[in-house]
C-alpha cells in the first residue's frame, strides 16, 4: 500500500522521526480545531491487537484520495474520484454571487505556531509547519469542486539563504539583511495590467526613496491548485527594496508600512486596484498563503520544498469560511495574525476605528499620520481587520502581547485568580476600557512580529487550545492533542489555555512567558493604577423621584404623543416595574410586519435585532454572566497612540439606564461640558422637507458643540409644553443622524451622545439606541409611567388585599431599570457580545421597511434589503401619534393597539379567533366547503406577511386536476414543528405525531426525548380506544406516535442513545423563531413525574436549555456533531433548524459543507413556546428573505444539491406552500396550525400551565378536555393538499418539483399599502438558476456518509460482533488517532437500537492506545467498559448512558498525571448513565448539563457542573470560576487544599458544605476507590491513605432538590431508608 495515496499523509514518513537535529529547542503551538488526519500510517506502536485494522482503514483511505479528505466536504461519491481529473477542466463555471458587505465572510480556522527557544533557523521548522498543517485538513472547508481550500498559509522569519542564492543567479549583490524590505505579493494576472501595477508601485518606492533591487516571480506548481481557485489565482511575486535613510528596525518596518499604504492607496483608484495585494512587506517576516487545501501548499510553493528555507518560527492557519467565494487574499495568516474565530462587533469597530482617523498622533510617524488611513475595510474580513487595528499599534511602538490585550481584553471585573495572581491588569484594562472598545467574539489569536510569537484567547476561552512542553525545552500549543507523535515520558508539563489567557515567547532571549508574566510585565510599564485613580470618574447613584411629576392628564397626553399604547404601559411598563423583569407571552408573533400594518408604529419596530447562530455561540447571560458587563465610559476619548493620564478622564457609568438625577450631575459635569440639544421638527410650513432640514440642523448644531469643547451631546424631546406644530424627532432617528455625521466628519471621537427621552421604554427600544451610537438613556417618561402607576389607587389597593407584592415607589423604578439592565444583557448575549461598549455602535439590527434616504442617514451600513419609507412618510407617521394629543375628543384612556393580544378592532393577527373556528369546522365535519370558506377568509385577509404582496402568473394552460401529482404524495413532504412534550400535553404531541404518520409526513418530537411505548405500532385498538395509550380517541390498529424527526436541543433532554438509535431524522435545533438566539425554559409546575422521567430531571423543578448548545462554539464544531449524530445513527437524516436573518445563506453554506443532510429555515413570526415579549416581537427575519438568500446562495455556490431544504413559519394554507415552493423549498413546517386543527383556541396562555383545552397544559384536569383526534389533522393537511393541486392545475404544472425556485412564476400585486409605495420586492423574485436534481431526487439521496470510520472495523470483528449479538463478552486493545472522531458511537447505536438503553447484558471491553479524537466514548450503553491510555479532546463522553469509561496517562510519563490536563473542554455534556474515571485535568465546562453519570476527575476549569440535573461529580483537585452555575440536581465533592474554592462557586443555587453525612462520605470514599482501583491514581491513594485529614477538605454542592437525601443531610433517619445505596449505581 502507497503511503503517499492516504488523502492528507505528509509526503513521506520521514517527517516523524524526531532525531531531526532542528527538533530539540522547539515551542510548537498548533491551534487546530476538529481533528487532526490520515498522518497516522506511518507510527504504530508495536502489536497493539487489531493491527490489521489500521492498514484495512489506511488502504480505504487510499482509495478514497482527496475526497475523504475531511468530514466536511459532501457526500461520498466514488464515480466522482475516478473522473476527477477529467472532469476539472471541463466543468463550467458556476456564477458565484459576490457578497459585498461584512455579511458575506464569516469564517472558522485552524491556526498554529512553532518556535525554536534558541532563535536557531531551520527548514525542519518548515517541515513540521506543514505537517501540522496537513494534519488540519478537516478544519478547512472546500469549494464545491472539493479541491479548491477556503485558504492555507505559513508565516516565517525571512529564508534569506534561499534569497541570496536566487539573487547571486541574477546577477545581484547578496541582500543586506538589516537594510532590505521583501513584499510578497499578489499582482494581476494580466499581463499589461501587471506591468501598470509594477510601473505604479516603483513610482511610490522611488518618491520615498527606496531602491527596488529586483522582482521575483514564486516558483510554483498550478497543476495543484483547484478549478475554481485557479480561475482566481493571481500572479505571485516577490519585491525586494533597500532602506539605506533608517537605521532602527522599527524604523525600517514603519517605512515599509507607509510605502504598503500609499500603494493601497493610489491602487484604489486603477482598474487593477483590487487586483493588487501585499501579503507582507517586511524586513523581518514574510507569508506564503494561498486559497489552496492545506495539504497542497507545501507543494504549490516550491520554496517550502527547499532545504535552504529556514526559519527560527513559524504560524500556520487552514481556514473554513462559510462562504464559498473565498479569496486569495483572504487566506492566512494575515500580516501579524493568524485568527481562529469571529468578531461580532465588527461594525461597530469599523465604525469606531474610522473614527479616530483623524485623531491619531503619534511621533513615531513624524507627521505622517495622515498618510496611513484608511485603517479598515469592510469588504475584507474580520480577520484582516482585527489584524490591520494590531498593525496600526504595533507599528506605532506598542509591545504585540500589549496590543492584543487592549483589543481583546480579558474578563477582568470580580475574577478570584486574577485578582490575586495579577491584580495591576485590572488598572490596565480600566484604563483602556473607555479608549478602545473590545473586539469582541470568540477568537484563538495568534501573533508574530518577527521577535516575539505568542497566542491568546478571548474572553470567554471558546476555542480549545492545549500545550506541553518536553525535556528538551520544547513547548507545543494545540487545540488538540495528537496533532504530532509524542513521546510521553519526555513531556513535564500539559496544561491548557484558560479563558482570556495568553502566552508568548521572545525570540531574542529564549523566555517563555505564561499568562501572569505576561499580563504583569504590560500593565507596569505605566502607571495605571494612579491615572485611573485621579482622572476616571464613577458616575454616583441618584435617588429615583418619590412623587409624579406631572398631573394625570399631562401624562396621558404624553404618552399618546409619543406613541404608548395601553398594552406598552400595562403588559411592558407595569409589569417590568412590579416584577423586575420582562413579561413573557407566547404563540410568535402573528400581526403584520410594522411596513405592511395599516397602524402606525414606533420607529423601534422597523428593527429586528441579529442574533447568533452557527458561526459563533450566544452566550449564557444567566449562568456565564461572569463575562458581561454594562459599563460605560463617557467624554472624549483620546489618542489611542499616546499613553497619559489626560486620556482617562472620563465619566464611568455602571450601566446605560440613567435617572433624572444622575443626567442632571452630568449636565453639571465641569470637565464634560454638557451640550442640549432639543429635538423637534417644525411642520408649521408643511410636512414636506421638514424633517430632513431639521436632522441637518440637529446635525450642524451637534457639530458646532463639538468643536467647542462639548464631550457630551444630550438629545432631549423632553418640552415644557408640547407644541402641536413642533413634534418630536423619532428619537432612533435623531440619535442616528447624529452619531453617523459625527463619524463622517472625525468628530465622534471628541464626545458622547445621551439621550433625554420619551420614546423608550421597552429593551428592544434601549438596545436600539445603543446600537445606533447613544452610550446612555434617560427613559423620563416610562419612570414617570412607573411612578403614576405605583401611586394610583388601583395599585394601592392590590397591595393593600396582597393580590401583588407590595413595591414602594424607588422600587418600582428600581425594577424598572433592572428588568430593562437583564433585558439589555440578553439582547447582547443573543450576538454573543459581551460588552456594551462593545455593542455601543456596532448597529446589530437589521431594517425591514425604511427606505435607502433614512438608512443612508442615520442608519448607514445597516441592511434593508426590501427598502420602504420614505423621510416624508417617516415624519407623517410620527405625527399621527403627535396630533392625538391635541385633538378636542382625546380619549381618556390610552388605546389599545392589539399588536401583542388580539383584540376586536385592534391590529390583524394572523391567527384569529375566526380563522381557528372556521378550521375546526372545516377538520371535524370533514367538509369541503368549510374549507373553502376558510381559504376565502385567508385570501381576503389584510396584507400580513411579505408573501402575500405577490400573486402568481404563468405562461401555461391550465390542465385537468387527474393530471396533478396526487394529494397521498405531497403530504410526504409536510412537518410539524418541534413543539416539546412538556410545552404541550401529552394528548397533542401524541395525536399530531400519529396523524403525520398516517399521513408518511414527519411530526418532531420536540426537545425532551420520547416515552418508547410510542416507537411500536398500536395493535389493541378496539372502537377507536388503545388501552397502550388510554388517554387519546380515534386511533386506528397499525397507528405509530413516534416522532419521525427526533431534536437534539441545547438541553439534551431525554437525548440518550436508544432515543437517537429510533430515529427518522435527527434535528439539531440552532434557534428558534419565537427567541432566536435565547435558551427555552419549562416552568417548574409543567415538570410533571412523567416529563421529569423522560427528561432524567426531579419533578416541580424547572427546566432550562442554555442558549448555546455547550458543544457548538463555532461551524466546525456543528460539523462535529453533525458527525456524531450520523455514527451513531447511519440511517437517519441530519437536519440543523436556522432562524432567518440577514447573512443566512453564509451560514447555510457552511452548514451544507458541514455534512448536514437538512437544512430548516424558521420565520421570526414562528414558535410556540412561551418567550419574552420583545424577543417574540424583535428578533429574526421573515422566512420569505432567509429561505431565497438561503436557496440562492447554495445553488451559487454549488451546494444546493446536497441539502434539502425545509420552511416553516405561520403556515395555514396550500398558498403557503405554493409560495415557499416557488421561492426554493422542498419540505414545508406546519406549527401553531397543527395545534388549532388539533383543537388549540388560541388562549394564548400557553405559558401559565391553564390552556383551557388541554392542548398546552400538563394538570391532568384539563388534559382530559383535549377534544383532537388524529383524523382531524390528517384532514387538514390533505385539504391543504388539495387546494395546492387545484392551484398547479390552473398553472398548468403536473408536480411539485415542476414549481421549486421557479420565482418567473410570482409577480408584485397590484395593491397599495397604507404606508408606502416605495417597498422593493425585486430580492425575492431574483433567480440564480437551479440545481441540477429535481426536489425528489434531492430529497430521495442516501444519508451522508462519514466515510471510512474506526467503529466499522471493530463492528466487523468476530468476537466484538458475537458479543453484541448473543450478549456474551469481548476484549480487544486497539490503536486510535485523533482523526478517530466520536469512537464508540456507531457501536453504542448498534446496541441500544437492538437492546434499549439497559437490556445489554453481555460485555465489550476495549483498551485505546494513543490519542483520542474528538467525542470519544460518545452515547456508550451499559455493558460496554472503554478504556484509553494516552489522552484526549472535547467531548469526551458527551451523551453516554452507562457503561465505563477510563482515562489515563501512558506507564511512566514525564509529567505529573494530576497536573495534566488529559480531556478537552465539555466532557459528559448531557450524559445520562455510567461512570468516567480520569486520571489527570479536564477543561471547561466538565459534566456540563450531566443528569445521572458518575465521575471522578483531578481538576477541571472554569464553569465545572453547569447545569447539572443529577449524578455525582468528585474533582480531586483545582476548579476554575463560576463551578455549579445552574446546577439543579445531583452532587459535587470538591477537594479544597488551599481554601480557594468558595469564591469559585456560583452560590445562586448550590448550598456549600462540608461532607457531614455518612452517606455522603460513603459515596464519596467508594468513588475515590474506584478511581484509584480503574487508574492508579496517586493523588487518590494519597487522599484515601490520610483520609481523616483530607476528608475535612473536602466541600460538598447540594442543590435544594438533593438538601432531604441521605448523601446531604447528616440527619436523615437511617431507618426509612431501609439498606442505603448509593445514588446510581
Amino acid at each position: 500500500m502507497s503511503l503517499h495515496s492516504a488523502g492528507q499523509v505528509v509526503q513521506s514518513v520521514k517527517l516523524f522521526s524526531i532525531t531531526d537535529n532542528c527538533r530539540k529547542d522547539l515551542v510548537f503551538v498548533d491551534f487546530v480545531g476538529l481533528c487532526g488526519t490520515k498522518k497516522n500510517v506511518g507510527r504504530r506502536r508495536g502489536a497493539v491487537g487489531v493491527n490489521s485494522r489500521s492498514s484495512q482503514r489506511n488502504h480505504l483511505r487510499g482509495l478514497a484520495g482527496k475526497t475523504w479528505g475531511s468530514s466536511i466536504k459532501s457526500v461520498l461519491d466514488l464515480e466522482r474520484v475516478k473522473a476527477d481529473s477529467q472532469k476539472r477542466s471541463s466543468d463550467p463555471k458556476p456564477k458565484v454571487a459576490n457578497f459585498k458587505d461584512i455579511l458575506a465572510e464569516k469564517g472558522e480556522c485552524g491556526v498554529g505556531f512553532i518556535a525554536n527557544l534558541d532563535n536557531k533557523s531551520s527548514y525542519g521548522i518548515v517541515k513540521d509547519a506543514l505537517t501540522a498543517l496537513g494534519c488540519m485538513e478537516h478544519r478547512g472547508g472546500c469549494g464545491a469542486d472539493n479541491d479548491s481550500g477556503d485558504g492555507s498559509g505559513i508565516m516565517t522569519s525571512i529564508p534569506w539563504d534561499l534569497l541570496n542564492i536566487w539573487a547571486n543567479e541574477q546577477g545581484i549583490a547578496s541582500f543586506d539583511q538589516l537594510h532590505t524590505g521583501v513584499g510578497m505579493m499578489f499582482l494581476p494576472k494580466d499581463e499589461d495590467l501587471m506591468k501598470q501595477a509594477k510601473t505604479a508601485i516603483l513610482k511610490i518606492f522611488e518618491q520615498e526613496g527606496l531602491e527596488v533591487l529586483g522582482w521575483r516571480p514564486v516558483p510554483v506548481d498550478v497543476s495543484v491548485v483547484g478549478y475554481y481557485a485557479r480561475e482566481t489565482m493571481p500572479n505571485i511575486q516577490q519585491v525586494f527594496v533597500q532602506i539605506s535613510k533608517e537605521e532602527n528596525i522599527d524604523d525600517i518596518e514603519r517605512e515599509l508600512f507607509i510605502c504598503r499604504k500609499l500603494i493601497e492607496r493610489l491602487a484604489n483608484s486603477e482598474t487593477w486596484g483590487n487586483e493588487l495585494y501585499f501579503c507582507s512587506l517586511s524586513n523581518q517576516t514574510i507569508v506564503y498563503k494561498g486559497m489552496l487545501r492545506s495539504e497542497v501548499l507545501g507543494r504549490f510553493y516550491y520554496d517550502l520544498q527547499n532545504n535552504l528555507y529556514k526559519t527560527p518560527f513559524a504560524i500556520y492557519h487552514r481556514r473554513y469560511s462559510t462562504n464559498t467565494s473565498p479569496r486569495w487574499p483572504l487566506a492566512q495568516p494575515m500580516r501579524f495574525l493568524g485568527h481562529n474565530g469571529e468578531i461580532n462587533t465588527i461594525q461597530g469597530n469599523l465604525n469606531w476605528m474610522q473614527s479616530r482617523e483623524t485623531s491619531l498622533k503619534s511621533p513615531v510617524w513624524r507627521g505622517r499620520e495622515s498618510e496611513l488611513r484608511p485603517f479598515g475595510n469592510s469588504k475584507a474580513s474580520d480577520s484582516a481587520n482585527l489584524d490591520s487595528a494590531a498593525e496600526l499599534l504595533i507599528r506605532s511602538g506598542r509591545a504585540p502581547e500589549e496590543a492584543l490585550m487592549l483589543l481583546v481584553p480579558e474578563a477582568y471585573k470580580n475574577h478570584p485568580t486574577l485578582s490575586i495572581k495579577y491584580p495591576e491588569a485590572i488598572d490596565f484594562y480600566d484604563y483602556y476600557k473607555g479608549q478602545m472598545e473590545a473586539w469582541d467574539g470568540p477568537a484563538l489569536l495568534l501573533f508574530s512580529d518577527g521577535k516575539t510569537v505568542g497566542a491568546c484567547l478571548d474572553r470567554n476561552g471558546l476555542r480549545p487550545a492545549r500545550y506541553w512542553r518536553t525535556v528538551d525545552k520544547v513547548v507545543y500549543v494545540a487545540s488538540e492533542v495528537g496533532v504530532l507523535p509524542m513521546d510521553d515520558s519526555k513531556v513535564v508539563m500539559k496544561g491548557r489555555l484558560g479563558p482570556g489567557m495568553m502566552i508568548s515567547v521572545d525570540l531574542t532571549s529564549g523566555q517563555v512567558f505564561e499568562n501572569t508574566e505576561v499580563k504583569k510585565r504590560i500593565a507596569l510599564s505605566n502607571p495605571y493604577g494612579k491615572w485611573v485613580k485621579e482622572n476616571l470618574r464613577p458616575l454616583k447613584a441618584e435617588l429615583f423621584m418619590s412623587t409624579t411629576v406631572l398631573d394625570n392628564e399631562t401624562i396621558l397626553r404624553r404618552q399618546q404623543a409619543y406613541g404608548y399604547s395601553s398594552e406598552d404601559v400595562q403588559m411592558v411598563i407595569e409589569s417590568m416595574a412590579s416584577q423586575g423583569k420582562e413579561p413573557t407571552f407566547c404563540m410568535g408573533d402573528d400581526i403584520p410586519l410594522a411596513v405592511l400594518s395599516t397602524r402606525p408604529h414606533m420607529l423601534f419596530d422597523y428593527f429586528k435585532q441579529r442574533f447568533a447562530q452557527v458561526t459563533n455561540p450566544a452566550i449564557d447571560p444567566l449562568r456565564e454572566g461572569l463575562v458581561m458587563s454594562l459599563e460605560v465610559n463617557l467624554g472624549k476619548r483620546g489618542n489611542i497612540l499616546e499613553v497619559g493620564p489626560e486620556n482617562v478622564s472620563q465619566v464611568m457609568l455602571s450601566n446605560p439606564v440613567l435617572n433624572e438625577g444622575e443626567l442632571e450631575t452630568l449636565l453639571k459635569d465641569p470637565l464634560l461640558k454638557a451640550q442640549v440639544l432639543p429635538t423637534y421638527f417644525d411642520i408649521r410650513k408643511g410636512v414636506e422637507g421638514s424633517l430632513e432640514k431639521t436632522l441637518n440642523k440637529l446635525c450642524e448644531a451637534a457639530d458646532e458643540a463639538v468643536r467647542n469643547g462639548s464631550q457630551l451631546l444630550v438629545l432631549s424631546d423632553r418640552f415644557d409644553e408640547l407644541e402641536a406644530t413642533r413634534p418630536a424627532i423619532p428619537i432612533l432617528l435623531a440619535v442616528g443622524a447624529v452619531h453617523q455625521h459625527l463619524i463622517q466628519n472625525g468628530l465622534r471621537m471628541q464626545a458622547s451622545i445621551v439621550a433625554d427621552t420619551a420614546q423608550c421604554f421597552s429593551t428592544h427600544q434601549f438596545a436600539c439606541l445603543i446600537g445606533y451610537g447613544a452610550s446612555a438613556i434617560c427613559p423620563y417618561l416610562a419612570l414617570e409611567t412607573c411612578r403614576q402607576w405605583r401611586l394610583s389607587t388601583k395599585t394601592v389597593n392590590l397591595m393593600r388585599t396582597g393580590k401583588m407584592p407590595t413595591v414602594t415607589i424607588e422600587q418600582a423604578q428600581k425594577n424598572f431599570c433592572k428588568a430593562v439592565r437583564s433585558g439589555l444583557l440578553k439582547i447582547l448575549s443573543k450576538m454573543g457580545i459581551s460588552l456594551l461598549s462593545s455593542y455601543c455602535g456596532a448597529q446589530i439590527f437589521e431594517v425591514y421597511g425604511l427606505g435607502q434616504e433614512i438608512v443612508d442617514i442615520a442608519f448607514a451600513g445597516s441592511v434593508s434589503s426590501i427598502g420602504g419609507f420614505t423621510l416624508d412618510e417617516l415624519a407623517r407617521e410620527t405625527l399621527s401619534f403627535w396630533v392625538k394629543a391635541f385633538s378636542q375628543d382625546t380619549a381618556k384612556r390610552l388605546e389599545n393597539f392589539g399588536f401583542i393580544q388580539f383584540r376586536p378592532g385592534g391590529e390583524y393577527h394572523g391567527n384569529n379567533p375566526e380563522m381557528s373556528k372556521l378550521l375546526h369546522k372545516a377538520v371535524r365535519q370533514k367538509s369541503e366547503t368549510a374549507y373553502s370558506i376558510y381559504q376565502q377568509h385567508l385570501a381576503t385577509r389584510p396584507v400580513n406577511v411579505l408573501r402575500d404582496l405577490f400573486e402568481l402568473k404563468s405562461d401555461r394552460s391550465p390542465i385537468p386536476l387527474g393530471k396533478v401529482e396526487p394529494a397521498t404524495s405531497i403530504v410526504q413532504r409536510f412537518c410539524t414543528g418541534g413543539m416539546s412534550l412538556g410545552a404541550i400535553s401529552r394528548e397533542t404531541h401524541e395525536a399530531i405525531a400519529i396523524a403525520m404518520n398516517r399521513l408518511s409526513g414527519k411530526s418532531n418530537s420536540g426537545e425532551g426525548g420520547e416515552d418508547p411505548i410510542r416507537w411500536t405500532p398500536l395493535t389493541d385498538v378496539v372502537d377507536g380506544y388503545s388501552p397502550t395509550l388510554p388517554h387519546l380517541k380515534g386511533l386506528q390498529n397499525g397507528d405509530t406516535a413516534t416522532s419521525a424527526i427526533k431534536q437534539v436541543a441545547s438541553g439534551r433532554f431525554g437525548v440518550t442513545p436508544t432515543f437517537l438509535a429510533n430515529a427518522d431524522q435527527l434535528e439539531i435545533k440552532i434557534a428558534q423563531g419565537a427567541k432566536p438566539g435565547e435558551g427555552g425554559q419549562l416552568p417548574g409546575k409543567k415538570v410533571s413525574a412523567y416529563i421529569a422521567r423522560l427528561r432524567n430531571s426531579k419533578p416541580g423543578v424547572p427546566l432550562i436549555s442554555p442558549p448555546p448548545h455547550h458543544d457548538i462554539y463555532s461551524i466546525e464544531d456543528l460539523a462535529q456533531l453533525i458527525y456524531d449524530l450520523h455514527q451513531v445513527n447511519p440511517r437517519a437524516k441530519v437536519s440543523v433548524k436556522l432562524v432567518a436573518e440577514a447573512g443566512i445563506g453564509t451560514v447555510a453554506s457552511g452548514v451544507a459543507k458541514g455534512n448536514a443532510d437538512i437544512i430548516q429555515i424558521s420565520g421570526h413570526d414562528g414558535g410556540t413556546g412561551a418567550s419574552p415579549v420583545s424577543s417574540i416581537k424583535h428578533a429574526g427575519g421573515p422566512w420569505e428573505l432567509g429561505l431565497t438568500e438561503t436557496h440562492q446562495t447554495l445553488i451559487s455556490n454549488g451546494l444546493r444539491e446536497r441539502v434539502i431544504l425545509r420552511v416553516d413559519g405561520g403556515f395555514k394554507s396550500g398558498f403557503d406552500v405554493l409560495m415557499a415552493a416557488i421561492m426554493g423549498a422542498d419540505e414545508y413546517g406546519f406549527g401553531s396550525i397543527a395545534m388549532i386543527a388539533t383543537g388549540c383556541v388560541m388562549a394564548r396562555i400557553c405559558h401559565t400551565n391553564n390552556c383551557p383545552v388541554g392542548v398546552a397544559s400538563q394538570r391532568e384536569e384539563l388534559r382530559a378536555r383535549f377534544p383532537g383526534v388524529p383524523a382531524d389533522l390528517v384532514n387538514f393537511f390533505l385539504y391543504v393538499a388539495e387546494e395546492l393541486r387545484g392551484v398547479l392545475a390552473q398553472l398548468g404544472y403536473e408536480k411539485l418539483d415542476d414549481i421549486i425556485g421557479h420565482t418567473e412564476l410570482l409577480r408584485p400585486r397590484d395593491i397599495s399599502l397604507v404606508k408606502t409605495q416605495h417597498l422593493d420586492l425585486n430580492y425575492i423574485l431574483s433567480n440564480v438558476g437551479s440545481p441540477k436534481l429535481s426536489s425528489t431526487q434531492i430529497r430521495n439521496q442516501e444519508v451522508h456518509s462519514n466515510g471510512p470510520v474506526l467503529d466499522d472495523t471493530l463492528l466487523a470483528d468476530e468476537e466484538i460482533a458475537k458479543a453484541i449479538e448473543n450478549e456474551t463478552v469481548a476484549n480487544k486493545t486497539v490503536e486510535i488517532y485523533n482523526v478517530d472522531r466520536a469512537v464508540c458511537g456507531r457501536i453504542a447505536g448498534v446496541i441500544a437500537k437492538k437492546y434499549g438503553d439497559a437490556g445489554f447484558a453481555g460485555q465489550v471491553n476495549i483498551t485505546f492506545v494513543g490519542s483520542a479524537g474528538q467525542s470519544f466514548g460518545c452515547f456508550l450503553t451499559p455493558g460496554m467498559n472503554i478504556r484509553l491510555v494516552g489522552e484526549a479532546n472535547d467531548y469526551v463522553g458527551k451523551g453516554m448512558a452507562g457503561g465505563e469509561l477510563v482515562v489515563v496517562p501512558v506507564e511512566n510519563p514525564g509529567f505529573t498525571p494530576e497536573d495534566a490536563t488529559i480531556v478537552g473542554n465539555t466532557c459528559l455534556y448531557g450524559a445520562t448513565g455510567g461512570q468516567v474515571f480520569v486520571r489527570g485535568k479536564g477543561g471547561e465546562r466538565f459534566a456540563v448539563r450531566n443528569s445521572l453519570a458518575e465521575a471522578v476527575v483531578e481538576g477541571t476549569g472554569d464553569h465545572c457542573c453547569e447545569y447539572m440535573t443529577g449524578g455525582c461529580v468528585v474533582i480531586l483537585g483545582k476548579v476554575g470560576r463560576n463551578v455549579a452555575a445552574g446546577m439543579t440536581g445531583g452532587l459535587a465533592y470538591i477537594l479544597d487544599e488551599d481554601d480557594t474554592l468558595i469564591p469559585k462557586v456560583n452560590k445562586e443555587i448550590v448550598k456549600i458544605q462540608r461532607v457531614v453525612a455518612p452517606v455522603g462520605q460513603m459515596q464519596l470514599k467508594s468513588l475515590i476507590e474506584a478511581h484509584v482501583e480503574k487508574t492508579g491514581s496517586s493523588k487518590g491513594s494519597q487522599i484515601l491513605k490520610e483520609w481523616d485529614k483530607y476528608l475535612p477538605l473536602f466541600w460538598q454542592l447540594v442543590p435544594p432538590s438533593e438538601e432531604d437525601t441521605p448523601e446531604a443531610c447528616a440527619e436523615f433517619d437511617q431507618t426509612t431508608a431501609g439498606s442505603v445505596t448509593l445514588q446510581s449505581a
